[in-house]
């Protein structure tokens, strides 16, 4: 098993503790976001968790106990989130001086194989043209040359919870490109410089779940989640199937998530996963630490015969409004 922490949240920017406990008790539980009366027990266990992928902005506040998580004998990974946008795009993600500090640092102590960097999405717009991203990713990788082997890339979707914002962000004079629909022909003069860039500082560049065809620019389809290199780094064998639950552009095998929906508070207007920037602070106030799950208190034991039974337990997730 694989376990996600996480694609709907940054659980080592802003719920380290938790998860730390979570490592401590064996298991986390997860509601279905679709169905909150569904509630999946996911084994924090060593010796049933092959690898864990982080995804984060931020490691820094998750960093203090990797030595605990290698003393309990899990591997692991991280996907970097660095992208530098002006702060009308991202307001609150950390500065690139910082993120760069923390990445080298990162890397430093558990390698640079380790430490995937996702410039990702691409936002095309009239404050982040093609010029600004060649010029900004040229930046970061020079920045962080040396400290990591691959890159992803893909261009920002349309997601009906950011739709909003995006209003919001033209309203304000910022004109958006809709790159998701543009042809390949449209992107070319980015990306093959990106590809020039990244092999200046021998980086691989993988698209992420990009429904354009990359491939002829030099871009391979990637997979943030990888059985590939889950075996190359901790010598493991995993089931190398594609995960269903993600878009079938997505590349990733199958994984166990363990975030929850607007949570993040880290405000990208393009993000899919945060309905309301205000609703993930309220959530971000009420989470417990010591809750089973990241939000409310929904817990679960362990499956018996493939059926996973739900705890008798006081569930908040209609208070705080999560779905």
């Amino acid at each position: 098993m694989i376990v996600s922490a996480s694609r709907r949240t940054d659980i080592p920017a802003f719920y380290s503790e938790w998860f730390m406990n979570r490592v401590k008790a064996g298991y986390c539980a997860v509601p279905n976001p679709f169905n909150i009366k569904q509630v999946g027990y996911v084994s924090l266990r060593p010796d049933e968790v092959e690898a864990i992928v982080f995804w984060t902005r931020n490691p820094a506040p998750l960093m203090a106990r990797l030595a605990e998580l290698n003393a309990r004998g899990f591997d692991y990974y991280f996907l970097f989130t660095l992208v530098n946008n002006p702060r009308e795009i991202d307001p609150y993600s950390p500065s690139l001086e910082k993120a760069v500090a923390v990445f080298h640092e990162l890397a430093d102590r558990i390698g640079p194989e380790r430490v995937i960097w996702r410039y990702d999405p691409i936002f095309l717009s009239s404050i982040t043209p093609i010029s600004y991203h060649i010029d900004n990713y040229c930046t970061i990788a020079e920045k962080l040359a040396g400290s990591t082997r691959r890159s992803f890339i893909s261009f920002v979707d349309d997601y009906r919870k950011a739709s909003g914002r995006m209003e919001t962000l033209r309203r304000s004079g910022v004109e958006i490109q809709p790159s998701r629909v543009a042809g390949l022909a449209e992107v070319e003069p980015l990306v093959a410089e990106l590809v020039r860039i990244a092999g200046l500082y021998d980086i691989e560049l993988l698209s992420c779940a990009e429904k354009l065809d990359l491939s002829p620019l030099g871009v391979a389809p990637g997979k943030c989640i990888d059985d590939a290199l889950i075996q190359r780094l901790f010598k493991v064998n995993v089931a190398g199937r594609k995960d269903p639950s993600q878009r079938k552009e997505c590349g990733c095998v199958m994984s166990r998530e363990i975030g929850m929906y607007d949570s993040c508070l880290f405000g990208c207007c393009y993000c899919y996963a945060t309905r309301n920037f205000e609703l993930a602070r309220r959530n971000h106030r009420a989470h417990d630490p010591t809750s089973p799950s990241l939000l409310g208190r929904f817990d679960a034991v362990a499956p018996v015969g493939g059926e996973v039974k739900k705890k008798n337990c006081t569930s908040t997730a209609r208070q705080l409004k999560l779905f």
